[in-house]
Formats: structure tokens, sequence, C-alpha cells
């Protein structure tokens, strides 16, 4: 298990990051671009543990909050998950729990980072006009399908129920 501070590569080995469509000239270290001059973007935060320093000189206190990080994270992830079937935010939960884990494991880091690049692909195609239509579309003949069954319903039926 790697406690320490890895940079974040992903960029370089074609993984997702938060800043996939940003021009080359804003992925430079520090913001800065060929001519000199800075873009004000910031820099990608390294991957790895974010544990205080003081926490992270003692290997035994490192590893004790690491082992509090995963339990909680995991009860978290273990609640969305039950609030599933169950009223309530579950995949909201679910994700604070994978939140909570990418404070101190890479793996959680970089599921989180793939997360939001498939969500954010996910809100650019349902954004698209083409398929909004489509959309539309389909909801208009489900309500218009709905609409022929009650309708079938009632004129069988009436308003009293079959049994």
């Amino acid at each position: 298990m790697d406690t320490g501070v890895a940079e974040n590569s992903a960029h370089a080995a074609g993984e997702p990051t938060a800043d996939r469509d940003a021009p080359a000239a804003a992925a430079a270290p520090g913001g800065a671009t060929k001519d000199g001059t800075t873009t004000g973007a910031p820099e990608a935060k390294p991957f790895g543990s974010r544990a205080p320093a003081f926490i992270k000189r003692s290997k035994p206190l490192h590893m004790t909050w690491q082992i509090g990080v995963a339990i909680i994270g995991f009860a978290i992830i273990v609640g969305g998950i039950i609030m599933l079937p169950l009223p309530g935010p579950g995949w909201a939960v679910i994700f604070l729990g994978l939140a909570v884990l990418g404070t101190e494991f890479v793996w959680a880091q970089r599921t989180l980072l793939w997360t939001k690049d498939k969500v954010t692909r996910a809100a650019t195609r349902a954004l698209d006009p083409k398929t909004r239509r489509r959309n539309m579309i389909m909801l208009a003949i489900g309500l218009l399908l709905i609409a022929a069954a009650v309708a079938l319903y009632l004129w069988k039926y009436g308003m009293a129920l079959p049994f």
C-alpha cells in the first residue's frame, strides 16, 4: 500500500483527468505557457494521502489514520448501498463515501476522476439537441401508450375495480 504522494500522471497514461478538454498550454506546470505567460490554470492535485504532515511522519499513526478513513468511507458506502432500494440519496452517499476514501487512497481518487469524466460526457450528450428531441419523442409516445391503456381499462371496467 503506497502511503506517499504520487504525482498525477493520469493524463500522460491516457486516463481521464479533470482538465481533459483544456488546451495543451493550460496543462503546463504552474499554468505557464510556452511563451512564459501564465494562464491562471490551477495545477493538478497530486494523488495520494491528504493526511496532515504530523500524521504522515509517523508510520504507525499514518496506518491508523488510513484504517480509520477506510472504516468510515466503507461505512458510508454501505449506507449508500442500503439506501439504493430504500428512500434516500443512495448514489450521492456512495459517491460521498468514495470521496472520503479518496482522501487517502489513490484507487478511490482515480475512480472519482473516471466517474466525473463519465458524468460530464453523459451530461454533454444529454444536452445535445438531437438527443433531447429523441427523448421528447420517446416521452410523448410513452405518455400516449399510458393514456391508451388507461382509456382501455376505463372503457372495459369503468371506475370500479375488477375484483
